[in-house]
């Protein structure tokens, strides 16, 4: 069984990652899907809601492709959380040139920390490209419609959390 690994925060879950997660199941048996802890970020959505926000939207999804998904929390390295779910390759999600960037070089920092387990790119889809939590959570904020870039319960969610 193939398993991959594709780690975010998540915060909050979009149609770009969306996207990701269909495209890397054409890819794997199994995806495991880590949503990080990262309190260096101060999401908006904390861990159980996040956690929450992407079974809701993948775990059908690997269904109806023939895919077991799994939601996975970490706090760990991200190889060491690739070990423990037992993948062999960690997906990533590409935007633009910037992402790649930042990319390249983690992917040079895992290869040494375990070069057994590859890394895969996944360049979003043009419809996507533009989508990013972080400006996604900026437009729902200031009272934008973001239901192009979310899900009908991810919007619901972001504006309950603005009170918008």
């Amino acid at each position: 069984m193939r398993v991959g690994l594709y780690p975010g925060t998540f915060d909050p879950v979009t149609y770009g990652h969306i996207d990701i997660i269909r495209r890397a199941c054409s890819l794997v048996d199994r995806l495991v899907i880590g949503v990080a802890i990262n309190r260096d970020k101060g999401p908006l959505f904390g861990l159980e809601e996040r956690v929450a926000m992407v079974a809701a939207e993948a775990i059908p999804l690997g269904a109806a492709v023939g895919c077991e998904i799994e939601v996975h929390p970490f706090e760990n390295l991200l190889i060491d959380c690739a070990r423990d779910v037992g993948a062999s390759v960690i997906i990533r999600g590409l935007r633009a040139v910037a992402d790649f960037e930042y990319e390249y070089q983690m992917v040079g920092m895992n290869r040494v920390l375990d070069d057994s387990i590859e890394t895969v790119f996944l360049m979003a889809e043009a419809q996507h490209q533009a989508i990013a939590s972080k400006l996604v959570k900026e437009i729902a904020r200031l009272g934008g419609d973001v239901s192009k870039f979310v899900s009908p319960s991810v919007n619901t969610a972001l504006l309950e959390r603005f009170g918008v």
